[in-house]
C-alpha cells in the first residue's frame, strides 16, 4: 500500500520555485488500482432528508477550491474565470455578478465589507460587497487559499507556506512570515485561523504556529507529529486545513501523522491519535471529526481522543472535510453526493444528489449549508 501511495503522490508532483508540492493523496484514489477504487453506495434508513432549496450556476472552479461565503443574506461565489457571483440567500435570485478579467486560484473570503480572492500569480484583490474593485497587490507566490480578514489586516497565504499581513485598507505589506520548507510540500487550500491577536497556522513538519497578528512575529510553536519514513515522500507530515480553536484548546490534524489537541495556554499537548489526514476536522460538544486518507470517517472523544467510531461505507470516495449541520456531520464525495452521519454512531442517515460532479467544498450558512461543485454550482441545502 505504501507504493501505491508513493506512486500517486509522485505522479501528482508540481515543481515550483524549488520546492515540489504535492495534491493530496485523496485526489487520486480510486484509480489504477482495484484495491482502492471508491466504494458503492449502499441503500440507507432516512433518518433526515437533507433538501436543495435552490441551485445556482456561478462557474466553474477549475482544478481550485472555492469555498461560498455568506454575509448580510447575501452569498458570495467565485470561479476560476474571475467572476464573482453575488446571490440572495434565501432564494438563490442572481442579485449582481462582477467580472474580474482574473484567473482566480484562491477565496473567497468575506468579511469587516471586503471580498478578497487570490491567483497563481501571486495577485490578492479587494472588492467591496457590491464587487467595485478597492486593491490589488502582489505576494509573489500561488495564493490557493482564502484569506483572513479582520478589521486593520487581510491575512494570505501562499503555496509555499509564507504567510502575509496586509493592510486591510489599501492591501500594502506590514509583514511576512516564512521559515525553511521541506523538499516536498502538500499542495492544499489550507489557509489560516485568526482568534483574537494570533494568528494560527499548519506547517510542514507537523507544526503549529502562532503569530502576532501586528507584526507577524511568532509567538509560539508545537509538533502536530514528527515525520517518520525513510523517504521524503514518506515524511511528508504537513498540518491540513484550518486548526480547531476552542477555549482554552487548540486540535489540529497532519497527513502521514496524527490528530493532537493542546492546551492553548501551557501549549502541553492533551492527547494525540494515530489517524492521518488530509482536510480539515470539525467539532461539537462531544466529538472531534476527521477524514482520513482512504475517506474513511472517524470521530474522536474531544476530551480523551479515544475512537467513538469509524465509517468506512465511503472509502475512496475523496469526500470533503466534515462539517457540522443541524446537529449532524455531513460531507460530500466525487460523485455530487451529499452524506449525512449520525454523530452519535456514524450511520448514514441521509443523502442527497447535487449536480453529479465532485462537491469541492461545503460552506454553513445562516440558514442552511453551502455546497459548490466542480460543475459550477452552489446548491443551498437546508434539513
Amino acid at each position: 500500500m505504501r507504493a501505491v501511495r508513493a506512486a500517486i503522490l509522485a505522479a501528482s508532483a508540481l515543481a515550483l520555485g524549488g520546492c515540489t508540492y504535492l495534491a493530496p493523496v485523496t485526489s487520486f484514489l480510486g484509480m489504477g488500482d482495484d484495491s482502492r477504487k471508491p466504494a458503492a453506495l449502499t441503500p440507507i434508513t432516512a433518518k433526515v432528508t437533507p433538501k436543495a432549496a435552490w441551485t445556482a450556476a456561478v462557474g466553474k472552479p477549475a482544478d481550485f477550491v472555492f469555498h461560498p461565503e455568506v454575509l448580510g443574506g447575501k452569498v458570495y461565489a467565485a470561479n476560476a474565470d474571475g467572476d464573482i457571483t453575488i446571490l440572495d440567500e434565501a432564494t438563490g435570485r442572481v442579485l449582481a455578478k462582477v467580472e474580474t478579467k482574473k484567473r482566480f486560484a484562491g477565496g473567497l473570503a468575506v468579511a469587516e465589507n471586503l471580498v478578497i480572492a487570490g491567483t497563481l500569480k501571486g495577485d490578492v484583490l479587494a472588492y467591496d460587497l457590491a464587487g467595485k474593485a478597492l486593491w490589488t497587490t502582489n505576494v509573489l507566490g500561488e495564493v490557493i487559499a482564502p484569506a483572513a480578514i479582520t478589521k486593520k489586516t487581510v491575512v494570505v497565504r501562499t503555496s509555499d507556506g509564507r504567510i502575509f499581513g496586509l493592510d486591510a485598507a489599501d492591501g500594502k505589506r506590514r509583514w511576512v512570515y516564512q521559515r525553511q520548507a521541506p523538499a516536498l510540500l502538500l499542495r492544499t487550500d489550507a489557509s489560516v485561523h485568526v482568534t483574537g491577536n494570533d494568528v494560527v497556522a499548519g506547517y510542514a513538519g507537523g507544526k503549529l504556529i502562532a503569530l502576532d497578528l501586528e507584526d507577524g512575529k511568532l509567538t509560539w510553536e508545537v509538533t502536530v507529529t514528527a515525520p517518520r519514513g525513510a523517504t521524503e515522500l514518506e515524511r511528508i507530515s504537513d498540518v491540513a486545513g484550518i486548526p480547531i480553536v476552542e477555549p482554552g484548546r487548540i486540535c489540529a490534524g497532519a497527513f502521514q501523522g496524527k490528530i493532537a489537541c493542546f492546551e492553548i495556554q501551557t501549549r502541553n499537548m492533551l492527547w494525540s491519535r494515530d489517524v492521518s489526514t488530509p482536510s480539515a476536522l470539525a467539532v461539537d460538544a462531544t466529538n472531534l471529526y476527521a477524514v482520513d486518507d482512504n475517506s474513511h470517517v472517524h470521530a474522536l472523544d474531544k476530551a480523551s481522543g479515544t475512537s467513538v467510531w469509524k465509517n468506512d461505507k465511503l472509502a475512496f470516495r475523496r469526500v470533503t472535510a466534515p462539517v457540522i449541520a443541524g446537529g449532524n456531520v455531513v460531507l460530500g464525495d466525487y460523485q455530487g453526493q451529499l452524506h449525512v452521519l449520525a454523530p452519535a454512531t456514524g450511520e448514514i442517515v441521509g443523502r442527497l444528489a447535487t449536480d453529479g460532479t465532485r462537491i469541492r467544498s461545503i460552506r454553513p450558512g445562516t440558514s442552511g449549508l453551502l455546497v459548490q461543485t466542480a460543475g459550477g454550482s452552489v446548491v443551498m441545502v437546508r434539513f
